[in-house]
């Protein structure tokens, strides 16, 4: 066996059992990451299942009563009937509540005559997001309403355009099959960037860097040494990320593992060359966790599109997020898990994330040095 290989194998050795015999070690590359990725498949939800949602009926005709039936039926809406305008108010300015539909008391006789009834729809502006949700599942009781109401009384249908919508890539909606991808790529980052940032920056605190440098180890033989260990385990902490999304959480994967492997291959290259930077340069095991904190782990939650969109950020924060390689494998990961093996953007963001890995593993070589100073 080549000296260099033996070096090489012996140090990685070593910094496998240093990273055996370390518990917080084992804690971020096996536990936390089952508990994030429980944590964001079940507690970060952006569907909304039911919404209360107070009904005023002043009409009390049939067709009013038919109407306020409607809303009964939905499976996104509780109806909460209520006689009075002021305790709909209340109910809405304390939350237990999310919108108010308000039923005039002419609403059967306009419909009688062939006028125009309206429907005052109030919803909570504080949260846009709820809002939305409401605004859309009121509109879609109405609209099954006038359905059932044409049928019952063999009304004519309007004229117009039908509009049949469908999902493709995720037919039911289900937000937690776009988030749990996104939370891997987070769990990759606190795995690479955040346990390599300690790495280098240990051997210094605890005096061991001047024994290796008395060693015939040359710098390329070090920086594997620290790179392959940690690989291996980002590696093992994937597997065991992508089995509990697709047989706990029910995340349909509709790629093939061996791109799942190759683009996490990428990736993890890039997160571990930035955690050996940040731990090369400054040479604190505090400052260089903080610094990959800040650096790596909250770009990948904020600007990685794994929950904020990107195309509805401002056009210098989109510049800014061309910088950070989670965003190409947020990219990846939602492609592969929902879509499958679409090669073309898989090789660009491929790509992008080779380079990064280039220039942080380059950037590290050239700031490792054979002296103390």
């Amino acid at each position: 066996m080549p000296d260099a290989l033996r070096r090489t194998l012996a140090l990685s050795k070593k910094e496998f059992y240093q990273i055996v015999r370390d518990p917080s070690s084992i804690l971020i590359a096996f536990v936390l990451p089952l508990i994030l990725i429980f944590i964001f498949g079940y507690g970060l939800n952006l569907d909304t299942a039911r919404m209360r949602i107070a009904m005023v009926a002043l009409d009390r005709s049939a067709e009013g009563a038919r109407f306020v039936s409607a809303f009964r039926g939905s499976p996104s809406i509780e109806a909460v009937p209520m006689d009075r305008w002021d305790d709909a108010a209340r109910a809405l300015t304390a939350g237990t509540v999310r919108g108010i539909v308000m039923i005039e008391n002419d609403f059967g006789a306009r419909l009688k005559r062939g006028d125009v009834a309206t429907v005052q729809v109030i919803t909570d502006g504080s949260d846009p997001n709820s809002a939305s949700f409401a605004a859309a599942y009121v509109q879609g009781a109405w609209a099954h309403w006038q359905d059932v109401r044409r049928t019952e009384l063999a009304l004519p249908a309007p004229a117009g355009i039908t509009v049949e919508q469908r999902y493709w890539y995720n037919a039911a909606a289900i937000s937690r099959y776009f988030l749990v991808p996104g939370s891997i790529v987070i769990i990759m980052t606190v795995v690479g960037a955040l346990l390599t940032s300690l790495v280098v920056a240990r051997e210094w605190e605890r005096g061991t860097m001047e024994a290796l440098l008395s060693t015939p180890v040359t710098r390329t033989e070090f920086l594997l040494s620290k790179l392959i260990p940690y690989y291996l385990l980002g590696m093992t902490s994937m597997s065991v990320c992508w089995i509990a999304a697709v047989t706990i959480l029910g995340t349909p994967f509709r790629g093939s593992l061996f791109a799942l492997f190759g683009i996490t291959s990428l990736f993890l290259a890039g997160s571990l060359g930035g955690g050996l930077l940040l731990s090369t340069a400054l040479r604190n095991q505090f400052n260089a966790a903080q610094a990959a904190l800040n650096i790596a782990f909250l770009p990948a939650v904020m600007l990685s599109g794994f929950v904020y969109e990107i195309s509805s950020m401002p056009a210098p924060v989109r510049a800014v997020t061309y910088l950070f390689p989670a965003r190409y494998f947020v990219s990846s990961m939602q492609t592969l898990f929902l879509a499958g093996d679409v090669g073309r953007i898989l090789l660009i963001n491929g790509l992008f994330l080779l380079g990064a890995a280039v220039i942080l593993i380059g950037w590290t070589a050239h700031l490792t040095k054979r002296r103390l100073d």
